[in-house]
């Protein structure tokens, strides 16, 4: 089974980030090369359908954890088990949502690279730009794989102490001891591991790139109108100085619009995603949170965990408010085009004319904001990530009096 390989207009090979290429392994998260052959396609589709019954074989087992811990009212240690339960559900969601629509998803990532994705050959500044903004969510990345290499490194000392502790915190309903069923369920812990870990870092990260890029693209579009208008006024053709311009202006409206419909076209790919992925960030940055301040030095993949959520959702909120203000300045761009001293030198009144009705319509065409949603609930955006931060702070506020109430009792 082969992996679909981003590619550019050209048909050149995309160099991918590290983030980005682990990601590409993962076979449930990333689509098929369109030139995978039928039989190819149904193991995959035997695989992703194993791994979803794996997933839920874990949500059974950490449920019933979480639910005697309740019964128990131990606070801590329901705890410990709340954020792998959350994160696993959240994966359950995400894994299917994407599984229902994976040849969607090739065919947009191809529109992707082929027509958005900045290609360093042709505008290395740009890209240069554009890749640095990826700095902080590969950091992300780096600190998400330290939380998986903390649980994997679990299984070595279950085998050396002869324990049989599992990753998560787990209950069977069946015996689980016998050697031959634990090394399964083990092994079957390390693979929900590096899957969701792999999702969480990976599917960011594309998201990212697929947000930088296309704020790239505007950017690149504003530039070139700007240079080819100071072409026009220095020539200073009077008699074609405003068809000149319109002309120039229709040309930068059509890749406006090309982008726009991209713009939608991510909108529609990611929105639910979007949606379970901050949906279920307070709760989960709750638990951490409370895990890490109970207990720090024993619980440091919580506080790593904590830090790695916090950091993507600013990193990303910030990305999507960037893409917002340059969407949102495009209207000026149109406007800033030295229409009047295009006016005050051309010669040509009915082109005039046409001149300012056309910057009329692009101005009118672009006079909202584009943002990435959550199913029209969340927007990607810095503020979104801070009140999420806000409303977790909450909750873990409450955690901790009602601990302090547990103690007192």
């Amino acid at each position: 089974m082969v992996r679909y390989v981003p590619r550019l207009a050209d048909g050149q090979k995309v160099k991918l980030a590290w983030p980005l290429a682990l990601f590409r392994l993962n076979h449930i998260f990333w689509p098929l090369d369109p030139s995978t052959g039928k039989w190819a396609r149904y193991l995959d589709k035997f695989l992703a359908v194993l791994g979803c019954l794996i997933f839920m074989q874990h949500n059974d087992a950490e449920l019933r954890y979480l639910r005697i811990e309740a019964r128990n009212r131990n606070l801590d240690d329901f705890l410990t088990g709340m954020p792998t339960y959350l994160i696993l559900v959240e994966a359950q969601f995400r894994s299917l949502h994407i599984l229902l629509h994976f040849e969607e998803l090739r065919k947009f990532l191809q529109i992707f690279y082929a027509n958005i994705y900045i290609d360093p050959r042709r505008e290395p500044e740009m890209f240069k730009k554009v890749d640095g903004q990826m700095i902080i969510n590969r950091l992300v990345s780096a600190m998400y794989g330290a939380v998986i290499s903390g649980y994997l490194i679990a299984p070595v000392f279950s085998i050396i102490n002869q324990s049989k502790d599992f990753l998560y915190s787990m209950i069977f309903p069946f015996d689980s001891d016998p050697l031959h069923i634990f090394v399964p369920l083990l092994l079957s812990n390390v693979w929900v591991g590096i899957i969701i870990d792999s999702m969480m870092f990976g599917e960011t990260s594309l998201l990212c790139e697929l947000i930088v890029h296309l704020n790239g693209s505007y950017l690149l579009l504003k530039r070139d109108l700007e240079m080819a208008i100071q072409k026009i006024l220095v020539a200073r053709d009077r008699p074609q100085m405003a068809k000149q311009v319109k002309e120039q202006i229709i040309i930068t409206i059509r890749k406006n619009v090309a982008l726009n419909q991209f713009g939608q076209q991510l909108e529609a790919q990611y929105t639910v995603r979007v949606f379970i992925m901050f949906a279920f960030a307070a709760g989960l940055l709750c638990a951490l949170s409370f895990k890490a301040y109970t207990n720090p030095m024993a619980n440091y993949i919580y506080a790593i965990w904590f830090g790695a959520k916090t950091v993507e959702l600013l990193s990303l909120g910030q990305l999507g408010s960037n893409l917002a203000f340059t969407t949102d300045s495009l209207s000026s761009m149109y406007y800033l085009t030295h229409w009047e001293e295009i006016l005050q030198h051309s010669t040509n009144p009915r082109e005039n004319l046409r001149l300012l009705k056309l910057i009329n319509l692009a101005i009118a065409m672009n006079s909202k904001p584009f943002y990435v949603t959550g199913l029209k609930y969340f927007r990607v955006s810095l503020q979104a990530g801070l009140k999420i931060l806000q409303a977790s702070f909450s909750y873990f506020t409450f955690l901790t009096s009602m601990q302090r109430r547990q103690m007192s009792n």
